[in-house]
């Protein structure tokens, strides 16, 4: 049976490694890329590999335990140079990134296998999103995995959709997918298309 390698995302997990193939058709070759929430680090090495050469990647968490499994992750697949790590929290961006980036990723929710306490929140998020919309450039696209149900309940996910169902059409483009047939809740995934600022 083949090994399935970090690039079958979207088979070994169905939601967020389909967003990262949304991704791929939107925009194949993004040169500045954030991963605004940077987990265990696979959104952040999905990046660096849709990246070209010449390609940067900000990767954020406020758990410095994220930023340590996410950095080996990227170190082990000969990323390092390309990433910088960043401890902070997302809706402090602007602060951190010093560039408009083409693509910015979140995968709300609580770090996997850590402490389920320490999660996203609607104001922060709330936050977060404003400001990297602000960031990014036109044409450049956001995206979010909205998770809700079991530990992470749904207030996050319940403000969130109807903030962002209230940004501007003339400058953004919201779509919104579901998995209509997985059990419970599963995670929504969100595209933001940028227009123009």
């Amino acid at each position: 049976m083949k090994k399935m390698s970090e690039e079958d995302g979207w088979k070994r997990t169905p939601i967020t490694g389909w967003v990262q193939e949304r991704i791929r058709g939107l925009m194949p070759q993004p040169l500045v890329c954030v991963d605004a929430t940077a987990g265990t680090g696979r959104d952040t090495l999905f990046l660096c590999r849709i990246t070209p050469r010449s390609g940067r990647v900000y990767s954020m968490d406020i758990q410095e335990e994220a930023l340590a499994i996410a950095r080996e992750r990227i170190r082990e697949a000969g990323f390092a140079d390309k990433v910088r790590f960043i401890a902070g929290g997302h809706e402090e961006m602007d602060r951190f990134i010093p560039e408009r980036p083409d693509l910015i990723m979140f995968n709300l929710g609580y770090l996997p296998g850590g402490d389920h306490g320490i999660a996203t929140s609607f104001p922060t998020t709330a936050l977060a999103v404003t400001k990297g919309l602000k960031l990014l450039k036109p044409g450049g696209l956001m995206t979010l995995v909205v998770y809700s149900g079991g530990d992470s309940g749904y207030g996050e996910r319940n403000a969130l959709l109807p903030f962002l169902k209230e940004l501007d059409s003339h400058r953004f483009t919201v779509i919104l997918e579901s998995f209509h047939n997985r059990p419970k809740e599963p995670p929504l995934p969100v595209y933001i298309l940028k227009h123009c600022d």
